[in-house]
């Protein structure tokens, strides 16, 4: 069984998705508040390391996997894009997290917009480090959700290269809008995206997968989701397969503790059955 490690786990839709592809959890970092509180219910046993800016990797436990969504702020084209100079940029840390513990996998997660500002930077780390990656876009809509939510899902493989330097110095967040200088190196791969290629993740599916808007259905891989179709008369249509139960806490919801919460919580997590899909492709390369 695969061992992971859950970086900015949110309410854990990650490591659900990754608990039912067969992987264990041993350890997570959060500190929203109401995340929190989700992790402890259904993680009792599992520590929470807090501040990913405060924690000393070198003192943690290693995992065959380190997952985790870092904060999409920077990247999303909700928001203003300022990329590397926005504080919320966190990836530098996840970056010293693989580097020390050097895992044999790293599964990141974001927002599609991430594709067109600081995916090759990420790419230009991660290669430095001595990973090769391999990514894909998939929304929630590729596993019988209804709606889209495209998500770009990484997964980085450690590489047994002589010329890669697992000690070479972490690159830090930004502090008062600086970064630290971007070794030529990593500068040069972050530009020419040399020696990777892009793989698809969407492999294995039981039914094709359908590209463009009004992606609405695709078969669910995961056993413990049910499906029903509903299929009117005027409507009969492969896009009518939803999802049997749906969260209830619609914008007209009333009577619903700390709705305000876990309105935000689902936003931000990631659904996990298409985790589930991303660490089914892990265990396969794993064996």
């Amino acid at each position: 069984m695969l061992t992971f490690g859950s970086l900015f786990s949110g309410i854990g839709g990650i490591d659900l998705g990754l608990e039912r592809a067969g992987m264990q959890c041993r350890w997570q970092s959060e500190i929203e508040p109401y995340a929190c509180q989700v992790l402890k219910k259904h993680w009792p046993d599992t520590p929470n390391l807090g501040d990913v800016t405060q924690i000393d990797w070198s003192t943690v436990e290693r995992t065959d996997v380190v997952a985790g969504g870092y904060p999409c702020q920077p990247f999303s084209v909700a928001g203003a894009r300022k990329g590397e100079f926005d504080p919320r940029h966190l990836w530098p840390y996840f970056r010293d997290c693989i580097c020390i513990l050097r895992p044999r996998y790293a599964l990141l997660e974001n927002v599609s917009g991430h594709l067109s500002l600081g995916f090759g930077h990420v790419l230009g780390d991660l290669a430095a480090i001595g990973y090769d990656a391999r990514w894909d876009c998939i929304p929630a809509a590729a596993v019988g959700a209804p709606h889209l939510r495209d998500r770009v899902f990484v997964i980085a493989t450690r590489q047994n290269m002589a010329h890669a330097n697992p000690n070479s110095e972490p690159r830090r967040a930004i502090h008062g809008g600086k970064t630290e200088n971007r070794s030529e190196q990593q500068r040069t791969l972050a530009d020419s995206d040399h020696g990777r290629s892009r793989n698809s993740l969407r492999a294995g599916w039981d039914a094709p997968w359908h590209g463009g808007k009004n992606v609405a259905y695709a078969r669910c891989q995961s056993s413990q989701v049910p499906l029903t179709r509903r299929q009117p008369a005027e409507q009969k249509s492969e896009r009518t397969c939803w999802w049997e139960t749906e969260p209830g806490v619609g914008r007209v919801a009333h009577g619903i503790p700390r709705r305000l919460d876990r309105l935000r919580a689902l936003g931000n997590a990631v659904v996990p059955q298409v985790a589930e899909h991303v660490g089914r492709i892990i265990m396969q390369d794993a064996q």
